[in-house]
C-alpha cells in the first residue's frame, strides 16, 4: 500500500509505535533506508531489511499507525503546534544525547530548543512559602546574572513547578512546561492561564504525547526524563524523601547533568529529599543563583557601573597560574599545586583570590579554567 503523505506523517506514525524512542527510531530508519521505506515496504522486504520479524513490520500495525498519524497531523495543523522529530535539525541537542529520548515532541510556543542555557527546577507539589520564595529568588538571580536569559524548565505541576514557571514569566526569562498529556488539554486545569502565558511569552508547552493518547499516572513519571534531559543542570528546591523530584534528580544524574539541591532543616518533611541527595553526593549543595552560575562556570554579565580592567596587575604566582592554564587548559587544584610547587593551602587561597578578581573560574569536577 502506497501513501501520498509526507515525511511528517510517517515520523508521527513511527513515534507512536510501542517501544519506539529516538534511539530505536534511528536504528529503524538506518536499516530501512528512510522512514518512507519503513512504512511502504512489504512485510517480507521489511523483515529482510530489519534482520528479524516482530510486530513493527506487520502491515496492519503500520497502516493503523499511519491512519492515527493523519488525524494527529490535522490536529497540530489546526492548533499551530509544531511536531519536532528525532531527525530534525531543531530537535533539542541535549535531549538527543539521552538513549530513551522520545522520537517526537509536540511543541506549542516559540522557544529556542537549543538555547545556550537550560535550567530545570523541580520540587514537591506541597511547597512551603519558603520554597516558593526561594524558587523565585533563584530564577530572578539567574536572569540578572547571565548575559542572556536562561530557559527555565519544569512540569507545570502544583508547588515548586508552577512557582518556577511564574518566576520566569515575571523575570522575562523563557520557560518550558513539559506535560504528561497531549496538547488538547492542560492539567492541572488551574494552571491553564499560566500555560497560555508561557506559550505567548516566548516559552513553550512540550509533550511527547499525541492528542488521542489516554492520560494516566505513568505519563507524568515518564515526562520526568524529558525535564532531566533538556537541561544543563537540574535544581531541586524542596522534596520529601520520595517523589517525582527525587526520581527526576536521579535521572538527571544518570544523564551526566549537574544536579543541585537546596538544603533544609533536618526535621522538615519537604527538605528530607534534598538533604539526602546532598549527603549521598547525588546533588551539590546550593543556596542561590550565584552558586548555580559558579558551579556551571557560566560567565556573568557586567553589572551597572562595573568597568572591566583590561590589563590587571598580576603577582608572580597569579601570572604562573594564568600561564599554566593558558598552556594546558582546565586543571584540578592538585595538579596546579604540584606543577607550580605551591603548598595546597597556598594554592587554595590563591585560587579563591583569583576567582574574586575574575581571573579564573571553577568548573564542574573541581577543575579551574581562565575566567
Amino acid at each position: 500500500m502506497k501513501y501520498r503523505h509526507d515525511t511528517l506523517i510517517y515520523n508521527i506514525a513511527l513515534a507512536s509505535m510501542k517501544g519506539v524512542n529516538a534511539s530505536v527510531a534511528r536504528e529503524i530508519v538506518a536499516r530501512a533506508g528512510s522512514v518512507e521505506n519503513f512504512f511502504e515496504a512489504s512485510e517480507g522486504a521489511l523483515t529482510a531489511l530489519m534482520g528479524h520479524r516482530n510486530r513493527l513490520v506487520e502491515r496492519a500495525y503500520r497502516d493503523e499507525a499511519v491512519e492515527k498519524a493523519l488525524h494527529e497531523a490535522d490536529f497540530i495543523s489546526d492548533n499551530g503546534i509544531k511536531a519536532v522529530s528525532f531527525s530534525d535539525e531543531d530537535y533539542p541537542r541535549r535531549l538527543a544525547e539521552c538513549d530513551d529520548a522520545p522520537a517526537m515532541i509536540y511543541c506549542l510556543g516559540n522557544c529556542d530548543l537549543n538555547n545556550s542555557r537550560y535550567v530545570s527546577i523541580v520540587g514537591t507539589r506541597h511547597a512551603t512559602s519558603y520554597g516558593i520564595e526561594l524558587t523565585g529568588a533563584i530564577v530572578e538571580g539567574l536572569y540578572s546574572l547571565l548575559p542572556e536569559p536562561p530557559v527555565i524548565v519544569s512540569g507545570l505541576a502544583f508547588g515548586i513547578d508552577i512557582a518556577a514557571h511564574r518566576a520566569a514569566l515575571s523575570s522575562g526569562a523563557p520557560t518550558v512546561a513539559v506535560l504528561g498529556h497531549g496538547l488538547n488539554t492542560i492539567y492541572p486545569a488551574a494552571h491553564r492561564q499560566v500555560a497560555v502565558e508561557i506559550a505567548r511569552a516566548g516559552g513553550m508547552l512540550m509533550t511527547e504525547y499525541r492528542s488521542d493518547n489516554v492520560t494516566h499516572r505513568g505519563n507524568f513519571l515518564a515526562r520526568n526524563r524529558i525535564v532531566a534531559g533538556l537541561c544543563d543542570c537540574l535544581v531541586v528546591v524542596e522534596s520529601a524523601s520520595k517523589g517525582g523530584a527525587i526520581v527526576t534528580a536521579r535521572i538527571a544524574a544518570d544523564y551526566s547533568r549537574e544536579v543541585m539541591a537546596v538544603p533544609g532543616r533536618v526535621n522538615d518533611r519537604y527538605s528530607q529529599g534534598c538533604n539526602r541527595l546532598i549527603t549521598r553526593n547525588v546533588a551539590a549543595l546550593i543556596q542561590g543563583a550565584e552558586d548555580i552560575v559558579g558551579m556551571m562556570g557560566w560567565p556573568t554579565r557586567k553589572q551597572d557601573g562595573e568597568q572591566a580592567e583590561l590589563f590587571p596587575e598580576l603577582s608572580d604566582e597569579e601570572q604562573a597560574v594564568v600561564d599554566l592554564l593558558t598552556q594546558e587548559g582546565d586543571l584540578p587544584m592538585a595538579q596546579l599545586s604540584v606543577t607550580l610547587d605551591l603548598p595546597a593551602h597556598r594554592m587554595m587561597s590563591l585560587l579563591v583570590d583569583m576567582e574574586f578578581k575574575g581571573l579564573v573560574a571553577q568548573v564542574p569536577g573541581g577543575r579551574y579554567r581562565l575566567g
